[in-house]
């Protein structure tokens, strides 16, 4: 085995790697905001969500 198959090889199992957890990052984000978006259409909201009633932009003290 040579200096540069190693080196080579490496680097490809590097790329791969990194390339595998982009992918799975996106797949899940994607998953995340279908699941977001399911569950406020039923109805649910976010507790960081401003209420419905609050509407007028002012913040409660």
């Amino acid at each position: 085995m040579t200096h540069a198959f190693y080196v080579l090889a490496s680097y490809g199992v590097a790329a791969v790697v990194i390339l595998a957890l982009v992918i799975w990052t996106v797949a899940d984000g994607r998953a995340r905001r279908r699941e977001l978006a399911e569950l406020e259409a039923a109805g649910l909201r976010r507790r960081s969500a401003a209420p419905a009633s609050a509407s007028t932009g002012k913040t409660a003290s």
